[in-house]
């Protein structure tokens, strides 16, 4: 049974993203709950770990080993089923010796975008005592990365999927479009005159890499940089902004 369970958002791969908030909890938390990815991904997990180390936390590190999304399964039923697994798994992991203080999990970037770790919290049963710890977002690191503001002069600002930008091209009066979770690129079914795009990976991070221009410009460029950098690293997390142009307007 975990009593209290804290989302602690570590930002996007910079140790200095951790909020001062961030580095008490770790400090206070009894147990801490490490996810292993598989081969490939030991950047993530080093990063986790060093973090906890240079908090001077002293809590108990329990792994469990991530479980793979069903591909056969349709979308939503997949990550349902997903998200049942994780919760099992985090029971698990700490049945052989219950947690005697509050259990902490590290968040990438922020627990409450596009993050479904609060989600996985609700199935556990009894349900525990939550708290959340914001932290840096890919949004916040990417217009940081590039300089610029997330907005123009009281313009809107739409957050979406890669998923729903390929199913569904670009939302109707959209003005600026941040993309998450775009395992496909899904800028290359846009209008590739219509748009400017500010793209990164590894945000945060010493491998961080970037591009910025007009869509056409720059998309095959992106496509292969990020299929290399996947290739070297064996994983990649990258967020993008779109901006339409309007109608006679350069980009900025």
């Amino acid at each position: 049974m975990i009593g209290h369970l804290w989302l602690i958002g570590i930002g996007t791969g910079s140790l200095a993203h951790l909020t001062f908030e961030g580095r008490d909890a770790l400090r206070k938390a009894a147990v801490i709950l490490l996810p292993q990815k598989g081969p490939g991904k030991d950047d993530l997990a080093g990063i986790r770990t060093r973090l906890i180390r240079d908090s001077g936390s002293t809590a108990r590190l329990v792994r469990f080993d991530y479980p793979e999304r069903d591909p056969a399964l349709p979308y939503q039923i997949r990550v349902s089923a997903w998200h049942d697994e994780i919760a099992r798994r985090w029971q698990a992991a700490l049945a052989e010796r219950p947690p005697e203080g509050p259990v902490a999990l590290l968040v990438w970037g922020d627990p409450s975008l596009y993050d479904s770790t609060m989600r996985i919290a609700a199935r556990l049963d009894p349900a525990p005592v939550l708290r959340v710890v914001p932290g840096i977002t890919a949004i916040q690191a990417l217009t940081a990365a590039h300089a610029i503001p997330l907005n123009t002069v009281n313009g809107p600002v739409e957050i979406t999927t890669g998923r729903r930008l390929r199913d569904h091209g670009w939302p109707a009066g959209a003005e600026t479009l941040v993309v998450m979770l775009d395992g496909e690129a899904g800028f290359q079914h846009l209008d590739q005159d219509g748009f400017d795009i500010w793209w990164g990976a590894f945000l945060g991070m010493p491998e961080q890499i970037t591009e910025h221009g007009r869509l056409r410009d720059v998309s095959t460029r992106i496509v292969e940089r990020r299929a290399a950098a996947r290739a070297e690293h064996g994983w990649i997390m990258d967020t993008y902004l779109l901006r339409r142009l309007p109608d006679g307007v350069p980009a900025v």
